[in-house]
């Protein structure tokens, strides 16, 4: 058996621009910028940024444009897929993308109402304002609930 299974928590690191294909299929290409902290062997805190190119289509594609911007932040579970191409100057070139196909809008559903409710969005849904069936909204814990826990502070 195979997998080819990415997930994947983030920032969107530019504005999203819906495109449509010859054929009328709607797209869209986002850069999401994932960190990583540790702390060294010295002692030093380190940070290292990774860019991951993503690939949205049909409903998933009209709904991250409607609602996601720069800065967002945002969980995208799909597949990797690398395509190549020769380009103007005959060389051969390679792109490896995330094919999404979940989305959770993590930093609120866009309409900047103050309630924190998450979307979360499935390729295969049929409609393009309701939260997948699978996911429940997220909401923002009450000032009487716990801290949430920082990655730092796991001990593995």
């Amino acid at each position: 058996m195979d997998l080819n299974k990415v997930q994947i928590i983030g920032r969107i690191t530019q504005d999203i621009e819906l495109r449509q294909t010859p054929n009328g299929q709607s797209v869209t290409t986002l850069s999401i910028a994932t960190n990583r902290n540790w702390t060294d062997g010295q002692g030093m805190k380190q940070e290292q940024a990774e860019f991951h190119n993503v690939v949205l289509w049909a409903k998933l594609a009209e709904i991250a444009s409607q609602y996601l911007q720069k800065g967002k932040k945002v969980y995208i579970e799909g597949r990797m897929q690398t395509r190549s191409w020769e380009a103007q100057d005959g060389s051969k070139r390679y792109r490896t993308e995330i094919i999404g196909e979940n989305m959770i809008m993590l930093d609120g559903n866009g309409n900047d109402s103050g309630n924190g409710n998450s979307g979360g969005y499935n390729q295969n849904d049929s409609s393009s304002q309701s939260p997948a069936n699978d996911t429940p909204a997220i909401k923002k814990s009450s000032p009487k609930q716990e801290e949430e826990i920082s990655v730092e502070d796991l001990p593995f």
